[in-house]
């Protein structure tokens, strides 16, 4: 009896440690300079990339460690994951780590890996996705999962959402009529043609609009002062 007493102690303080400071503190996540909710062609593409098991073989965190940050970039921030529902961390890494994807690669090669990935990485062992580039992305229904993920803290606003079907077109068209808009609603958003077509959003346009703005949104060399100085 004495044993389980002590036990249940232990127990009950450890849990106080643990669970007392979430209630106190304004936020468990640091919030960071430049993110911003996903704009709806990078959300579709996200969609995508979850569809077809892409976390199966890819992971989205980049430890903090030497061998890490010198081989994919600067160590994941938890703000960068704060609007994925759900988070795409992930340990397998049959595949590279894609974190910091965006903007190391072009467009050109992402439509070639794509569609066959052995035409620009003999070694790969990646499926194909010709696919995508022939099926239309259906923008119809963007705007109620903006509105869901807005219920689990997104900050999507109104305006986001009533214009999610139209500014799925202005990302891949930046002459399109109210890009400049789609701009100030999205900062740093890639508004081209990511697959060569400025008339109809392809899902390949929106796997590489979503794989471009991954680790695009933060500058890092403001936390390298800050953070573990593994560069």
């Amino acid at each position: 009896m004495l044993l389980l007493l002590g036990i249940l102690v232990v127990v009950a303080i450890g849990g106080l440690v643990e669970i007392a400071p979430l209630f106190v503190v304004a936020g468990t996540i640091e919030k960071v300079e430049g993110m911003r909710p996903y704009a709806p062609l990078e959300l579709a593409g996200r969609d995508i990339y979850i569809r077809e098991g892409c976390y199966g073989c890819h992971s989205q965190m980049i430890r903090a460690i030497r061998d890490e940050v010198e081989r994919y970039g600067h160590y994941s921030l938890a703000a960068e994951s704060m609007f994925d529902h759900p988070f795409q961390w992930g340990s397998k890494r049959t595949g590279p780590d894609l974190a910091r994807v965006g903007g190391k690669f072009s467009d050109e090669w992402h439509v070639a890996h794509m569609t066959n990935p052995r035409s620009v990485v003999p070694e790969s062992i990646m499926p194909g996705y010709p696919f995508l580039a022939q099926t239309a992305v259906d923008a119809s229904g963007i705007a109620d999962k903006m509105r869901a993920l807005r219920m689990v803290g997104v900050p999507y606003t109104d305006d986001m959402i009533a214009n999610a079907a139209a500014d799925v077109s202005r990302q891949i068209n930046p002459d399109a009529k109210g890009a400049a808009e789609f701009l100030k609603r999205y900062p740093k958003a890639q508004q081209r043609p990511f697959s060569g077509n400025t008339t109809d959003a392809s899902e390949l346009d929106a796997m590489i609009a979503y794989l471009q703005v991954l680790g695009t949104l933060v500058d890092f060399a403001k936390y390298d002062e800050s953070g573990p100085n593994l560069r």
